[in-house]
């Protein structure tokens, strides 16, 4: 097929400057396939033609696209798959590494890339294509901590990272192509966000290039002085190194220890980073220079910490086991830096080759630990169970992304990552819902939500959030939290907000309920007209706050109705100041009510229809509903509580505080649901529970809460319920539907606490 080439593409690499004429046969040797099937020897035949096939598809569908240098644009994608091959990583990824540019540059759609090359491939191809559209655009600490992250998060499959880390590996090595004015961007970008992700996962060999091709390019004078140097230096202690490997050598030899050594010097930016953080000259920096000893077992590296530290003198506080407590990517060696000839520190790093093996590669390893295990005690040799649970992963399920899931744990247990609609990365706690994202925002967000869209579709407010969402909260003035609220949200600031709103209104019904107390206390006193909060009458009410000690008529009104203060003792306070103020007592009034009133209490009566909200409790231990005789008891501090009429706690309380009662009376028509408690007795039996759930549904009982007990092996089973019920007539209704239940035995109503 032939595909129409895209020269404008936006790959920071593509171009469409004329190839020399004597680049040719050069620039066709790194175009062709055979270059890269050398390296791919550890693939099946089959295997094999499917990478083959996706290179003719790639090659095809960027025909006619060049590079900055000249090449054809083919060679990237053939350098991106060859790293991946240096990972030994499987032929789906081989060929997304082929294809990864297909879809944004050559206008290539998923549907026919899953027609070509099958789903899995075309997954890939799509998420390295999500994640080429991602912009990093502030150099903000922070904001490249989460835009790591994220990336890492938003990734479904370990491989589309890896495929994009050989990506940007390759256009950092070629980026001296590209203008110098972008230079600075791309480097950034490469230090800031995809070295440390490199880091992360363990892909110690890419972190050290993209870290190093980063500062030749943000820095190049420093980094060529300094390249400079440690080309001075080295040849000034090339026979100081040589007499070191020489000594470790013999040492080793005779104590029969079977190491392979190979040098390790410090990258050019560690070495500038040191410098610049501690202030260093170059030639203060000691530790250029290092030994790694590669031994065959766990035990022998400790074994040559011993010939090592009998050979030359230990620097104090320069040991780290990182073999007994591995990195959090798996990465594991003994560290410790030795005085050695001259008087040169010299770093030596002991590892096993296993754990070689997961320090250069990370969590590539798995890939290559899967083609190269030769017996199953190699197993045990990685050492890490972290690295070990990926690779019985992948080994048992084969599952891409339940090997990258378990991944994403380990690397950032606690957050996923998402969007604003701005484009702002937010991190917030795994499990977070859209309530605790708004009060994130902030509080008057989250008090006023209403609804949301997540990648905009409607979803409700409880959905909890996942890596890569793009959140848009809608907002209403008018709008309150929900106490509902707090049985979902996860972040303590969600919760605190929430409980503080409620709280606040809370005070407010208080305030509400104890101005209604008080009007109705005077009207017992034959006071008709409840003094307005204004300057009428505003001395008195300043000389009955002085009375009752309060500061405010606010606070002195939300005590009343919080039963802090008795609401017919103020009353009688009022009436004195009013009357000495000229307003006498209404003769037939007072006769009136103190002739109707409860005969314990002189304050009147409260109608209840159930949205009395926090200035109201509906009490727990006898739990009345509509159509039970009730009494309010005006508890300290926890406003009007009602009980039922005959409820052994509300008599003992009668017994007590008797002038704390007040009436109260249902509504004609209540508003919602009251709890009630069920006892339910059956027979023990496969099905029971759904027998007796399915009497009270139909009943229209709901079921708030079920304790069943703890003895399941008992002929008989006990169920205890708290249903909602509108009145005592819909409790009938729902108890006898039980009783007439095939394994119940015994349904009644249980006016006493229940679990909950």
């Amino acid at each position: 097929m032939g595909i129409p080439a895209n020269n404008n593409a936006p790959k920071i690499s593509a171009t469409t400057t004329p190839t020399a004429p004597h680049l040719a046969a050069v620039n066709a040797a790194a175009a062709s396939f055979a270059g890269l099937t050398s390296k791919l020897d550890y693939l099946s035949p089959d295997d094999l033609e499917k990478v083959r096939q996706a290179y003719r598809f790639a090659d095809e569908a960027h025909l006619g696209q060049l590079r900055n240098n000249g090449e054809p644009y083919i060679t990237h994608p053939i350098a991106v798959a060859a790293q991946c091959a240096e990972w030994k990583i499987d032929a789906q990824a081989l060929m997304a590494a082929l294809l990864h540019d297909a879809m944004e540059d050559c206008s290539v759609s998923k549907a026919e890339l899953i027609e070509r090359f099958g789903s899995p491939v075309a997954e890939l191809v799509d998420g390295l294509t999500k994640l080429d559209k991602l912009q990093f655009n502030t150099r903000e600490e922070n904001q490249a901590e989460s835009f790591r992250k994220m990336l890492l998060a938003m990734a479904r499959d370990v491989r589309v990272i890896l495929i994009k880390l050989a990506d940007r590996s390759h256009n950092m090595r070629t980026l001296g192509d590209m203008p110098r004015s972008k230079w600075g961007r791309i480097a950034s970008e490469t230090l800031d966000i995809y070295a440390p992700i490199a880091h992360r996962l363990g892909l110690n060999q890419t972190y050290r290039e993209l870290q190093d091709l980063s500062f030749r390019y943000l820095r190049p004078w420093r980094y060529t002085i300094l390249a400079k140097a440690v080309t001075k230096a080295r040849s000034r202690r090339r026979d100081l190194i040589q007499k070191v490997q020489k000594e470790l050598e013999i040492a080793f030899a005779a104590a029969s220890i079977s190491v392979r050594i190979s040098g390790r010097e410090k990258t050019l930016y560690s070495i500038y980073k040191k410098m610049d953080s501690k202030h260093l000259s170059f030639a203060q920096v000691t530790d250029i220079y290092g030994f790694r000893i590669i031994l065959p077992q766990v035990i022998d590296c400790y074994s040559a910490l011993g010939v090592l530290h009998q050979l030359y003198k230990p620097l104090p506080g320069k040991f780290k086991d990182h073999i007994a407590i591995a990195k959090l990517n798996g990465y594991q060696s003994l560290h410790t830096t030795l005085v050695g000839p001259s008087n040169v520190n010299v770093e030596f790093q002991m590892r096993t080759e296993a754990m070689h093996v997961v320090a250069e590669s990370g969590v590539a390893a798995h890939w290559l630990y899967k083609v190269n295990k030769s017996d199953e005690a190699a197993s045990e040799r990685l050492g890490t169970n972290w690295l070990q649970s990926l690779l019985d992963i992948q080994d048992e399920t084969r599952d891409a992304g339940e090997f990258w899931d378990h991944v994403k744990v380990d690397l950032f247990p606690d957050a996923v990552y998402i969007f604003t609609p701005k484009g702002q990365i937010m991190a917030m706690p795994r499990g977070a819902t859209i309530v605790d994202f708004a009060y994130s925002i902030h509080s008057n967000v989250g008090d006023r939500t209403v609804s949301a869209r997540i990648n905009d579709e409607q979803v409700p407010l409880r959905t909890e959030l996942k890596n890569g969402d793009v959140v848009e909260v809608v907002t209403e003035t008018t709008a309150t939290p929900n106490p509902a609220w707090l049985g979902f949200v996860r972040t303590g600031r969600a919760r605190s907000k929430i409980r503080h709103h409620l709280k606040t209104m809370a005070h407010t019904e208080s305030e509400e309920l104890g101005e209604k107390l008080l009007a109705q206390a005077l009207r017992a006193e034959g006071i008709d007209r409840f003094p307005e909060d204004d300057a009428t009458y505003a001395p008195i009410w300043d000389k009955l706050l002085r009375f009752t000690g309060s500061k405010t008529r606010q606070e002195l009104l939300t005590d009343i109705g919080l039963g802090k203060r008795i609401a017919h003792i103020v009353a009688k306070r009022l009436m004195h100041l009013l009357a000495d103020n000229g307003q006498r007592p209404d003769a037939l009034l007072l006769t009136r009510e103190r002739f109707t009133a409860h005969e314990s209490t002189s304050q009147g009566s409260i109608t209840l229809d159930g949205s009395e909200n926090a200035s109201v409790q509906f009490a727990k231990c006898c739990r009345p509903v509509p159509g039970d005789a009730i009494v309010g008891y005006l508890g300290r501090g926890e406003g009007l509580v009602v009980h039922a009429h005959d409820c052994p706690v509300a008599k003992k309380l009668q017994h007590k505080d008797s002038e704390r009662f007040i009436t109260v009376e249902w509504a004609d028509e209540p508003i919602r649901a009251f709890e009630a408690g069920i006892i339910v007795t059956a027979k023990n039996g496969k099905g029971v529970l759904a027998k007796v759930a399915a009497a009270l549904a139909a009943a229209e009982a709901d079921i708030v809460h079920i304790d069943m007990g703890h003895d399941g092996a008992q002929d008989d089973v006990e169920f205890r319920f708290v249903v909602g019920v509108r009145d005592t007539a819909h409790l009938a209704v729902a108890l006898r539907n039980l009783n007439r239940t095939a394994p119940v035995m015994r349904a009644e109503r249980r006016k006493v606490p229940l679990s909950s």
